[in-house]
């Protein structure tokens, strides 16, 4: 599994940086996980966005869901080129508005995942976990079906004990964390240290800080996770165009 970071801030794009978008690759199949502001500039720098196979959302933020919209225009006047000549968006149907926006006429139709049941898409198996959000948000965890590699995304959440099981064994474990450490006040997304101690107990091998604030020092934010997490764990600030091979 090839993952590559193409957004990857919180709240809004800043500094040149679209906010939540990952490509996942296996075995010539291209999933979208999220698709914030700016994603599709940034994916446009990665590969041809008509080779995608499909996309999938965790919840209905904007700064999660704001570049669908221009995706389906994307599709709509390419119709002669697209590898999907309508492209399939996966989100929850707890919202019906958003979900049912998904589908764009002769670009894209939308299908309900079952939070309550495995997804299969292409070479991946997918499984969620109910955040605690605002907004009613899915975790992911996403296995490589031909080598059990593991994924798992906590999407937007505060910090619960439940991520720590949902966590467990992951190859990588990506961590919308918005905060430092000294964070006071409303928390809808993890800290620092929270992040460093759902991958320390969950025992995974690397985790990625994602989400990030636009303004301030992320060298400090990756020491804070990392101080939680314990040396056995490879903590990394996202990046667009990191990529990671598991």
């Amino acid at each position: 599994m090839k993952i590559t970071v193409l957004g990857f801030l919180g709240g809004y794009p800043a500094h040149n940086d679209a906010t939540s978008c990952y490509l996942l690759e296996s075995n010539g199949y291209s999933l979208l996980l999220d698709c914030g502001s700016g994603g599709l500039l940034a994916l446009e720098k990665i590969m041809d966005p008509l080779q995608l196979d499909s996309v999938i959302l965790s919840h209905y933020h904007a700064d999660h869901i704001a570049d669908v919209g221009v995706l389906q225009y994307y599709w709509q006047l390419h119709v002669n080129r697209p590898k999907e000549p309508v492209l399939p968006i996966y989100g929850h149907y707890l919202d019906a508005e958003h979900f049912n926006s998904l589908t764009w006429p002769n670009a894209s139709k939308g299908y309900a995942y079952d939070p309550e049941r495995t997804l299969e898409l292409g070479p991946f198996k997918i499984t969620f976990l109910k955040t605690e959000h605002p907004v009613d948000a899915f975790a992911m965890r996403i296995v490589e079906k031909e080598t059990g590699k593991t994924l798992v995304f906590t999407a937007d959440t505060r910090y619960f004990a439940d991520l720590i099981p949902f966590s467990r064994d992951a190859d990588i474990l990506l961590a919308d964390t918005n905060f430092f450490a000294d964070h006071t006040g409303p928390a809808w997304h993890l800290t620092a240290s929270e992040a460093g101690k759902i991958a320390a107990q969950a025992h995974v091998n690397q985790l990625l800080l994602t989400h990030l604030p636009a303004e301030g020092d992320l060298n400090l934010l990756r020491n804070q996770a990392q101080s939680v997490a314990g040396e056995g764990v490879k903590v990394e600030t996202a990046q667009f165009g990191l990529i990671m091979n598991i």
